[in-house]
């Protein structure tokens, strides 16, 4: 009995509080790996260190990896949605933009994954407590992060920008990655890292020549926890994630992600908190709440 009862959904909701807490300290660790490292090739790093910890543990577990080239082929367009472009537009952006308003933007992702669902895939219906969870998400987060977090859109139009295509695309990989559905959830997430590996360490080569490069212990800490847990962990939940709570479900992590960033900036960075804080986290729980509890059986 006790068993079963955290092998249910408060286990799911639990491993979504911590995706949405490993992703969120990622914009931190990104900040800091980008002040001596150029974005490619942290990038490149982050993708190269998290498929070898992955393959270690798979390795450990004695699963052996997929070979049938139609499945590496997937792996390698899941890469490209999941890593590739939006890892590196976001770190190349937060070299001027502030980690706040790359949270707040990058946070709409259930947004589009909402809509691409409901538009192209189909799959997903328009229901008003659907609609009332993107609503009170979004209002929770702008609550939470302030009006002043959006100061300088004007005069970083580019970078920012550059987020939003970011968070397209994680909403197309939340679609794209329901054809794992069937698969153990560390094959996806090792196969997409290996492959977004293959793509980046050359590209990081010929543009940075890192091996000129002279990074800071603090920027290569940075990068291991970017590696480890921010990817390695954190897209082994992912994958368990689309599978049962599905792609908006999934996504939904990204409210989450806001409030746990803004406390993990006060303990580190000495930030403080705005009143309006408290408040947004209300809506931020109940857009949660309204986008991942499933609903009534007709």
């Amino acid at each position: 009995m006790a068993i079963a009862c955290f092998t249910g959904r408060p286990l799911e909701l639990a491993l979504l509080l911590l995706l949405a807490t490993l992703w969120g300290a990622s914009f931190t660790f990104i900040k800091v790996g980008v002040e001596t490292l150029p974005p490619l090739t942290l990038i490149a790093g982050r993708t190269s260190i998290a498929a070898l910890t992955l393959l270690a543990v798979l390795r450990y577990r004695r699963v052996a990896l997929p070979r049938d080239p139609a499945l590496w082929r997937q792996f390698l367009i899941q890469a490209c949605l999941n890593s590739v472009f939006p890892f590196t537009l976001i770190a190349w952006a937060e070299q001027t933009v502030d980690a706040g308003l790359a949270t707040i933007l990058n946070s709409t992702s259930p947004i589009f994954t909402f809509i691409l669902t409901w538009t192209i895939a189909g799959r997903q219906h328009a229901t008003g407590r659907k609609l009332f969870g993107v609503v009170a998400g979004m209002i929770g987060i702008c609550l939470i992060v302030g009006v002043g977090a959006l100061a300088g859109i004007n005069r970083q139009l580019i970078p920012e920008l550059a987020i939003v295509v970011a968070t397209i695309c994680y909403a197309g990989a939340a679609l794209f990655g329901r054809n794992f559905e069937r698969l153990d959830p560390m094959l996806p997430a090792v196969g997409s890292m290996l492959a977004g590996a293959i793509v980046l360490i050359p590209a990081s080569l010929l543009v940075d020549l890192p091996w000129t490069l002279s990074p800071s212990s603090r920027s290569m800490g940075a990068l291991l926890a970017l590696a480890v847990f921010s990817s390695a962990l954190a897209f082994t939940i992912y994958f368990r994630l689309l599978r049962t709570l599905g792609p908006v479900g999934t996504t939904a992590q990204a409210y989450l992600r806001v409030p746990i960033g803004m406390a993990i900036g006060v303990m580190f960075l000495g930030e403080s908190l705005a009143p309006t804080t408290w408040i947004g986290s209300i809506f931020v729980v109940a857009g949660v709440a309204a986008m991942t509890l499933p609903g009534k059986k007709r």
